[in-house]
Parts: structure tokens; sequence; C-alpha cells
């Protein structure tokens, strides 16, 4: 797939920004291993798997991936399988500008529903995408973690 009318500085990832992708991962989500005692999924992901099969967006700064979001189409969704910000820069719109591109590309591919899912203890996520609009839909088992999954019509 092609960028098409992304925002500026948003650009589709290649494989060679895989190792850069696990690096952001480890960088944005890092702090939340003791919090959920485990490794979060974003941090064991095959992001080398997710750029060759999936759409992974990112923007690059300082010679380093500075955000990432990893988009996975369903049949009738979009899932967002993860939004990755440089710690340094969170809190600063830069999850928002992924956020809103989600919602663009699903609508885009056709799709009136984004979804995703989150560990049940982090309860900042939860917050911030309650307040973009989702709404949580079941808790679940999911090996080592309890997830929760949220929803969002467009």
């Amino acid at each position: 797939m092609t960028s098409g009318s992304a925002p500026a500085g948003l650009v589709q990832a290649e494989p060679a920004d895989v190792p850069g992708l696990k690096v952001l991962a480890e960088r944005a989500y890092g702090h939340y291993i003791p919090v959920i005692q485990a490794v979060p999924a974003p941090m064991e992901a095959d992001y080398a798997a997710m750029v060759r099969d999936h759409e992974v967006w990112t923007i690059r700064g300082n010679d380093a991936l500075r955000a990432s979001l990893v988009l996975i189409a369903g049949d009738d969704h979009l899932l967002i399988e993860s939004i990755a910000v440089e710690p340094s820069e969170q809190g600063m719109g830069t999850g928002r500008l992924l956020l809103d591109w989600a919602r663009q590309r699903a609508l885009a591919l056709g799709h009136r529903e984004l979804r995703l899912y989150t560990n049940v203890l982090m309860s900042d996520n939860r917050a911030w995408y309650k307040r973009a609009g989702f709404t949580e839909t079941l808790e679940e088992q999911r090996g080592d973690k309890r997830i929760v999954h949220m929803r969002l019509a467009l």
C-alpha cells in the first residue's frame, strides 16, 4: 500500500526499519513491565512479519524512529495492533496524529470500525482511548496477560 495522503512525516515502514521498530517498542512500553508483571505484547512482536504482512507507519526524527502505528485489516474492521511513541515525545500530540490516521485508513479501506486491545492494568492507555471515543467490549486472559478489547464506530 502507498502512503497516499498521509500526514507530513508519516511514512510506511520498510524492512530496514525492523530493528528500529523493536527499539522503539522497548522504549515506549518498557516501563509497563513492573505494572503488568509481564513483557508487553508490542515488545515481543515480530516486526519483520508486521512490515511484510500489514501496514506499519512510522515517524522519523534525529536519525531514529520517533513513533509507529501497526494496523491489521480484518474482514469488517481495522485493528490497531500497537501505537508506540518515543517517551520524550509522549503528550505532544503524536499519538493523536497516529490515531487519527488509523481512523482515516479504516475509512479508506471501507471499514466502519476500529478495534484494539490493551492490558487491563495499563490504565492510562485505557483512559486515553476512552477519551478518544473507544468503548470497552470484552476482557479476556491471553497467555500471561489480561487484556481488554475496545472498539470505535466510525
